[in-house]
């Protein structure tokens, strides 16, 4: 339509209509990159443009048919037209770094009215949803990471799948940890505000692209007439330097770091061995059988040592005199005793459960019912302390530390926290555009209060905590479904949402459908040694004296490399840097390096490539660009661009890594 276009400039943006579209461009001052939006008509588009190169786009979701029009704001443009209004604002214009923001303010929904005793169904004109989708590159082979835990944790996670998911903590698919944060290999990285009621797409039928929705639906909270979407877009130099501004201005470092002695000496817990068949035979059994085997360490009383659940007090039909038991535990070697705690109180724990109830400790729906489930109660027999309630979080601390000194225990696990295990639509003491997570949040930071030896598995804008946060239980399989190679995975994630204190689940799995063999529990072993902590429930000595011996020497690697964890926690809380990040942390343009996914760093010295695959006695290694010492054969490997190792003899004692020079 036009054979030559025209330009108008106006301060932060320029206006071209070009071919029959309109353009506006949002120009940074202090660097070459810029925003171009172009509404084609049937579609409005952003794209930003690093040296004249296009290095992301995202279609913005609006009414159906006609030309927006911009105005100036007073750090941008606001789009103005089919039905919507979009302001997009500089919020950053550094040489090396940009950042600008989408904003939908007041964004509103059918609602009724009762006025008088009538009802009446109002209809605001606003749109009552907005979705944009971001395109994840596919077509140029960029990588995505960050996002939410998940039960089968792709990573780079742009194969992730995802059906209209909303993005709040729950039990559902894993997703224990929701941090509503995407960083890809140009540079970018998108961060969504956390007050916006947020779904996501990722699927066969939108396949390349990410979909966020904001819309005010279950289980957010339905009754608030308007909420405002907003989210913010980062551009970096590259992934590195994007992530590290991420840190900087939105997620956070963790304040403090755990005990030392959860990191060099393990951690030994009843849970997979045992589950509930516990009491004060079988775990002085089981710490003898520690101990005269040569191992020491923390040992951590799992489920079902209350006399219902819920009454955080002992049942001496299965520990007779608890005080006793820690003290003998101590004496024979354990440092350190935890105890597992959930917050929920069932009905039958009686009279805890009718005593909370009273004081209004439980959360509620909107019909007064306090009525929920979990995995340890029948169907609506249960209920969920509020932890958004003052009252509730100094009870229950209060109720703790008086167990701590009455039970000779150090410290605890804390289990749950995510929002799914409340009653459908309940009630916080807290904003509508709270809802529903900070449930979470307040849990975790009240039970964080116990200090260095503490370990949470939820989290929602918790990067701060100085805790342990657990992987969500891992089953004993070979797969991605939540088996051993996503034990590598999950801690990138982690680490990439600013979650570098990582606690890895039990070594071997779970143990829900089957036990762990000789092989798995060895390879998840190796697979754990450079991690944070390791965690054991199934033991060595119940296969081989080999196990046992190779046990050993995975065991002391671990305790020899302790000193580098506890220097890489104390970086995490100086400036955030991820403790066990991707290999292409080191080599953030190395497209080789982004796409591995079963090799890890400990800081920026150890690469560690464990053996994740069943009956594999060898495995491919990449290294990324440096010099190299292999941690087994004292071999050097000089790479200027990335080297592959293949074929690295890997029997079953062996764990290849390798070390920076």
């Amino acid at each position: 339509m036009w054979n030559n276009f025209i330009v108008l400039t106006v301060l932060f943006y320029t206006l071209r209509f070009i071919d029959g579209k309109t353009q506006f461009e949002l120009n940074f001052e202090r660097s070459t990159n810029r925003i171009v939006i172009t509404d084609y008509y049937y579609k409005l588009e952003y794209s930003v443009i690093r040296d004249d190169r296009e290095i992301q786009s995202v279609t913005l979701g609006t009414g159906p048919g006609g030309f927006v029009k911009a105005t100036k704001s007073p750090h941008g443009l606001i789009l103005s037209g089919r039905g919507d209004e979009i302001e997009m604002s500089i919020e950053v214009d550094e040489s090396g770094y940009s950042q600008f923001s989408v904003t939908r303010r007041n964004i509103r929904q059918l609602f009724i009215s009762n006025l008088d005793g009538i009802k009446r169904l109002i209809l605001f004109h606003h749109r009552t949803s907005t979705e944009d989708c971001v395109d994840l590159g596919n077509a140029t082979k960029v990588n995505w990471f960050g996002g939410n835990q998940q039960r089968h944790q792709y990573y780079p996670i742009q194969n992730m799948t995802h059906k209209h998911n909303s993005y709040v903590t729950k039990a559902v698919q894993n997703q224990a940890i929701a941090e509503r944060y995407w960083l890809n290999s140009n540079g970018i990285f998108i961060r969504v505000d956390n007050d916006a009621p947020l779904f996501i797409d990722q699927h066969n039928e939108n396949e390349g692209f990410m979909c966020l929705q904001a819309k005010r639906a279950l289980p957010y909270d339905i009754y608030h007439r308007s909420f405002d979407f907003k989210y913010h877009v980062g551009i970096g130099l590259n992934a590195r330097d994007a992530h590290m501004q991420a840190v900087k201005r939105f997620l956070g470092k963790p304040s403090g770091h755990p005990d030392e002695k959860m990191v060099e000496q393990p951690i030994w817990s009843t849970w997979a061995r045992y589950k509930r068949d516990v009491n004060e035979g079988v775990v002085m059994e089981f710490a003898q059988e520690i101990i005269n085997n040569g191992f020491t360490g923390q040992l951590e009383l799992d489920d079902d040592w209350e006399i219902c659940y819920g009454s955080l007090t002992f049942n001496k039909q299965k520990f007779p005199d608890i005080k006793d038991l820690t003290d003998k535990l101590h004496t024979i070697g354990f440092n350190r005793i935890t105890l597992w705690i959930h917050p929920f109180v069932n009905k039958n724990c009686e009279p805890y459960y009718t005593n909370a109830k009273r004081k209004g400790h439980f959360l509620t729906n909107r019909q007064n019912s306090t009525d929920t489930s979990w995995w340890n109660s029948e169907k609506n027999e249960a209920a969920y302390l509020d932890f958004t309630k003052t009252e509730v979080s100094k009870w229950f601390h209060q109720h703790l530390t008086q167990l701590l000194a009455s039970s000779g225990v150090d410290s605890y696990k804390f289990d749950a926290g995510e929002s799914s295990w409340g009653p459908v639509d309940f009630i916080l003491n807290a904003t509508s555009n709270e809802y529903p997570m900070k449930l979470t949040s307040d849990y975790v930071r009240s039970v964080s209060r116990f200090g260095s030896l503490v370990e949470i598995r939820s989290g929602s804008a918790t990067q701060d905590l100085p805790v342990f946060v657990r992987m969500i239980d891992k089953d004993t399989e070979w797969s991605l479904d939540n088996g051993l190679p996503t034990l590598i995975t999950t801690l990138l994630e982690l680490n990439m949402v600013g979650y570098p204190l990582v606690l890895p689940d039990m070594i071997g799995g779970n143990g829900y459908n089957v036990e762990p063999d000789k092989e798995m529990f060895l390879r998840w072993l190796q697979a754990n040694t450079f991690m944070p902590s390791l965690q054991f429930s199934y033991v060595p000595w119940q296969y081989d004296q080999e196990a046992i011996d190779i046990s050993h020497t995975f065991v002391n690697l671990h305790a020899q490399y302790t000193p580098y964890i506890m220097e890489r926690f104390k970086q995490a809380v100086m400036t955030g840097e991820p403790v066990n990040p991707p290999i292409w942390w080191i080599a953030p343009k190395d497209p080789i390096a982004q796409e591995v996914n079963d090799e890890f760093l400990l800081g920026e010295l150890i690469l560690a490539a464990p053996v994740v695959t069943q009956d594999a006695v060898k495995r491919d290694v990449y290294l990324p660009a440096g010099i190299w010492e292999d941690g087994n054969t004292g071999e050097v490997h000089n790479t200027e661009s990335g080297k592959w190792i293949r074929d690295y003899p890997a029997p079953l004692n062996i764990l290849p890594y390798f070390i920076k020079k």
